[in-house]
């Protein structure tokens, strides 16, 4: 039976000698070597924003690429991997260490048992991922499942802050999926009893990123998928209060952002609302789970999905969120990218939760 990781917290966690075994500091490197090529100037590729390094990693892919064998591109992407932990491990503070487990790898400032555990949680989770959406998952082919646990919210936003844009306002999180270079999860410590969720959505995100689908379709799959591997506590609102709540939120011009996925990025209720009703969507339309496989495959970003869900599901999305909500539908309902003010996003956002 699957352990949850409070389990393993500190009295239930690996012995003092494996839990040392699994957490290590590292020593930043300059440069990186791999056969067949030029050594990497690593900390040339590096860029600091507000004290945090972070590589340019579109340098690095291309220092990857020139390596003529397959298997030393991949060890030269881990090990590149491991150089940026080592130089933010610095620049966290000695009190950060890095744990490793299998295919995961740990930044933070946890006990040793705790942090040993954290990356033994992130490897069952991956399989386990994987397994609960077959067909639809696909780990990563190259590098591993990174985490970053920051030792307070304020180092946390320094470091997110980098992949916001300068100007608006955004939901606060306390995890969020970046897939910007080199793919990495983060939060912060105050949060750590909070993980198991966040592993579970992000990681989640992780294994659909060899798909092109729709905000709605990602965040949908990551949040059912989170709420089976760790079964959520009792919630804010009652299903019958999250009713009333979309049925005065969602109209002919929300619902657009919606399909858009501008609305998952509001900084008040429909932030929420939306990822609750991509969870309806998604639970509904994947309980015939070997249609579903298809709608996943072929599900464009363009139409949010509308074409694929009317030859497979034989569903129109604008009249299914109606009738989930008792509101008269129309076809100003249906997804229509002529009226969305942004270009569509994918999900996997870089605040969501």
């Amino acid at each position: 039976m699957f352990k949850s990781l409070l389990k393993l917290l500190p009295g239930k966690a690996p012995c003092t000698d494996e839990a040392g075994e699994a957490v290590f500091q590292l020593q930043p490197p300059a440069q990186i070597e791999a056969p067949g090529a030029d050594a990497l100037n690593f900390g040339a590729a590096l860029t600091v924003v507000n004290n945090l390094p972070v590589p340019d990693w579109s340098t690095v892919g291309t220092w990857v690429s020139s390596i003529p064998d397959s298997s030393a591109q991949a060890e030269a992407w881990a090990k590149a991997e491991l150089a940026w932990l080592a130089h933010l491990q610095v620049a966290l503070g000695s009190h950060y260490h890095v744990a490793q487990h299998d295919y995961a790898l740990l930044l933070s400032p946890l006990e040793p048992k705790v942090a040993a555990a954290t990356v033994q949680f992130m490897t069952k989770t991956l399989t386990r991922i994987v397994k609960v959406l077959d067909g639809v998952a696909k780990a990563p082919d190259w590098g591993k499942d990174i985490l970053l646990v920051f030792e307070d919210e304020d180092t946390y936003y320094r470091y997110a802050s980098r992949y916001y844009p300068e100007d608006g306002e955004f939901a606060f999180s306390s995890g969020m999926h970046i897939n910007f270079g080199c793919s990495h999860f983060a939060t912060f410590q105050a949060e750590l009893r909070a993980i198991e969720p966040v592993v579970a959505h992000e990681m989640t995100h992780g294994c659909l990123g060899h798909l092109t689908i729709p905000a709605w379709l990602n965040e949908g799959i990551a949040v059912n998928t989170e709420r089976r591997l760790c079964p959520p506590p009792a919630q804010q609102y009652t299903p019958q209060q999250l009713h009333w709540m979309h049925q005065q939120f969602w109209t002919e011009e929300t619902i657009q952002e919606f399909w858009s996925g501008k609305s998952f990025l509001r900084p008040d209720e429909g932030n929420l609302l939306s990822y609750d009703l991509a969870r309806i969507l998604v639970e509904q339309f994947s309980s015939n789970w070997e249609s579903f496989k298809p709608f996943v495959h072929q599900a464009q970003l363009e139409d949010s999905g509308q074409g694929a869900a009317s030859r497979i599901l034989g569903v129109e999305l604008g009249s299914a969120v109606a009738s989930l909500f008792d509101l008269q539908a129309s076809s100003s309902w249906s997804p229509d990218q002529e009226r969305w003010e942004v270009k569509p996003e994918r999900g996997a956002f870089r605040g969501d939760a």
